[in-house]
C-alpha cells in the first residue's frame, strides 16, 4: 500500500471502530506501520472530519517522540510507538474502549481461556495492565509488558490494546477481544465458568498454525470465528 492508501485506511478503521461497537466518539486511537515511520490516528478530532494529512507521521527509530503533520498525534503515542520497536512483526495496533474489555479492565481481572478463540492471541489469557496515567511512561512500560508473546491486552480502568501483522487483523482482534470479554463477562455472572486447560489452547494454536488465523471473508466482516 503507498503511504496514501494507508493513512486513508486508518481513518476508514477509526470510523468503523464506532459502527463495529468497540469505541465510542473519537476516544479510541489507530497506528500502522509504514516503512521506518509510524503513521497514527491524531489527537482530538472528531473521526468523520479526519483527512489523510492530519494523520500524523513519528519515525520508528529515530528521535523519539518527534513527528510531522499538520495534527499532533494521539495523546497515546508512546505505547503505540515503544510497541512497534519491540515487536517487528506488528503492522498496526488498536487502541479503544469497548464496554465489557473496559467493565473486565475496571475489574483488573484477566481474561482467562473461557473459549478457544482466545489462541488467536497467543497464549491461554489476556492480561490486564496495571493502571498508569494515559499517555505516560509508566502506561507505556506496562503495556508492553502485558502484550509479552500476545497480541492484546487489557489497561485497568483504561480500555484495550490489540495487535495486528495487518491493520485488517488488528481491527478483527479487536471485535474477537470483546466479544470474548462480553462472553467471559456473563458467565462470571452465573458462577464459576469452566476454563480450558493450556493442553486445550495449545492444541488450537497448533490446528491455527496449519491455515492461519482468519481468511479474507472474515477480515472482510471484522468478524467471525475460526471452525464456526
Amino acid at each position: 500500500m503507498t503511504e496514501l492508501e494507508l493513512r486513508e485506511s486508518v481513518i476508514d478503521a477509526c470510523q468503523r471502530m464506532n459502527l463495529l461497537g468497540i469505541n465510542q466518539g473519537n476516544s479510541g486511537n489507530i497506528s500502522v506501520r509504514c516503512g521506518k515511520q509510524m503513521l497514527i490516528s491524531p489527537s482530538a478530532v472528531p473521526y468523520d472530519r479526519l483527512e489523510p494529512h492530519m494523520i500524523a507521521s513519528m519515525p520508528i527509530e529515530g528521535p523519539y517522540g518527534a513527528w510531522q503533520g499538520s495534527h499532533r498525534p494521539s495523546t497515546e503515542w508512546r505505547f503505540h510507538l515503544d510497541i512497534m520497536r519491540a515487536r517487528s512483526e506488528v503492522s498496526a495496533i488498536v487502541h479503544s474502549h469497548p464496554t465489557f474489555a473496559t467493565v473486565l479492565a475496571i475489574a483488573h481481572r484477566d481474561i482467562e481461556a473461557c473459549h478457544y478463540m482466545i489462541a488467536a492471541f497467543g497464549g491461554d489469557n489476556i492480561r490486564c495492565a496495571p493502571y498508569a496515567v494515559f499517555g505516560s511512561e509508566e502506561l507505556s512500560a506496562l503495556t508492553v509488558d502485558a502484550l509479552r508473546d500476545r497480541m492484546g491486552c487489557l489497561l485497568a480502568n483504561h480500555g484495550m490494546v490489540v495487535l495486528g501483522e495487518t491493520l485488517d487483523k488488528a481491527m478483527w482482534r479487536a471485535v474477537e477481544l470483546e466479544s470474548i470479554a462480553r462472553q467471559y463477562y456473563y458467565a462470571l455472572l452465573l458462577g464459576s465458568p469452566h476454563i480450558l486447560s493450556a493442553a486445550d489452547i495449545e492444541a488450537t494454536l497448533s490446528k491455527f498454525s496449519s491455515y492461519g488465523i482468519i481468511d479474507d471473508a472474515e477480515q472482510e466482516r471484522g468478524a467471525g470465528r475460526v471452525g464456526d
